[in-house]
Parts: structure tokens; sequence; C-alpha cells
């Protein structure tokens, strides 16, 4: 079976047949505390879904001492390019077959910049990310606000685990991620990007309770957590 351990914040370790990943690995800076980045040896993918400092976070170090490749939009990836790192660069809308499986960068509502010499650089366009493990596909969105194309998802990805920001101010909200959950259909939904600071102080709990009156199961990882599926 695939595993799923929760780092906090929107950081996930996500271990499976050909794949032992972390996606938008904010872990030394991470208030949660749950892991450093000198705890992944053994990886072969890091994917980001955009650049700010909460989701890029480690990704450049880790790749570049484990070897993992990082996997992101091309703006992104260029920019780990250019600080060392190996990369997979793609974009909105593409696909690709890696050995592990399928995957796919989708729309999300945000943006995606890295503050170097006190300015603001901007890279490219924010993203979810649909990762196949094991013939299962996981969404974690990233950042983003409520989306017409999160309808998509649930028409045609068939979503097994759908990693969903719940905090609000940067992000949705709780209202606003029940809704993206019944858009999108999951087996589960698991709410992410919350609590992490007080401007993202949001109950996990209270997101399971308008989901699930939407007919969405909903299973709460507290950070530190892992899941099999």
């Amino acid at each position: 079976m695939a595993k799923l351990w929760y780092l906090g914040h929107s950081a996930f370790y996500l271990e499976g047949e050909g794949i032992k990943a972390l996606i938008d690995p904010f872990l030394s800076e991470n208030p949660w505390k749950i892991a450093k980045p000198e705890d992944f040896k053994d990886l072969n993918y890091i994917f980001v879904t955009h650049a700010h400092g909460d989701h890029l976070g480690d990704a450049i170090e880790i790749a570049k001492k484990t070897n993992a490749v990082i996997v992101s939009i091309f703006e992104v990836a260029q920019y780990c390019q250019s600080k060392g790192a190996n990369i997979h660069a793609m974009h909105i809308g593409g696909t690709f077959n890696f050995p592990f499986g399928r995957v796919k960068l989708v729309p999300a509502s945000h943006g995606s910049s890295v503050i170097e010499d006190n300015k603001v650089i901007t890279l490219g366009s924010p993203c979810g990310v649909i990762i196949e493990v094991e013939g299962k596909n996981v969404y974690h969105a990233g950042d983003t606000g409520l989306i017409a194309e999160m309808e998509l998802l649930g028409k045609y990805e068939n979503i097994e685990i759908a990693l969903l920001p719940i905090g609000g101010n940067f992000t949705m909200d709780i209202k606003d991620a029940a809704i993206a959950s019944e858009l999108i259909k999951p087996k589960v939904a698991i709410p992410m990007h919350f609590k992490t600071w007080p401007i993202i102080d949001a109950e996990p709990e209270d997101f399971k309770a308008l989901a699930e009156k939407r007919g969405i199961n909903v299973q709460i990882l507290n950070p530190g957590d892992e899941i099999e599926f």
C-alpha cells in the first residue's frame, strides 16, 4: 500500500511503488516542527506547487543532497536548476508518465514568487498537482481559491485523495473548501494549510462537518499523522 505522511502546513511525504517523494517541503522553518530536511536521505522526487517560501521551503537543499528531481512549473523548476538542483519542468495542463505513474499539473488561483535582495521575483503560475501512486490519484491543490476548474477534476480525474487548503486569507476558507470538495468528488478529502499561524487559524473539524453534509468523506490528519491507501 501507498503511504501519506502529513508534515504540517501543506507539506507531505508520499511513498508508494517506485516513488519516495516530498510535496511542498516547508520543513526547517515550519512551526509544526514535524520533520527536518536531514530526515530525508532516500528520495527520488520533490513536487513544488509554487515558489512561496512556505511551499518551496527546503526543496533545493534536499534535492541537492539526495539527487531527487524537483517537479514543478517551468519557471520554478528553472529557478531550482539555477541553484544546482535536478529538475523536471512542466506546465499547467501538462502530463508526464514517470516510472511510478502519471503526473498532471492543474490550475490554482494564487501567486508564485521568491524574495531575493529585498526584491520580489515572480516565478510563473501556481499549480496543483495530481500524482498517480499505485494506480490511485492524489491531488495536492497547493495554495488556491475556489475555482471552476475543480469541477473538471471531479468529472474526469478520479481523485482518490484531495489535499485541500482550508485556512482562509491566503487560500480557500472552510466554506469554499467544502464546496471544492463537492466539485472534486474525492474518495477522501484531507484538510491542510491551517493553524500554522494565527491568520489561518481554521478548525478542520468545521471543514469536516460542512464537507460531510455535501456527501464527502473527510479524514483529518494532525501534523505528524500518516495514512495508508
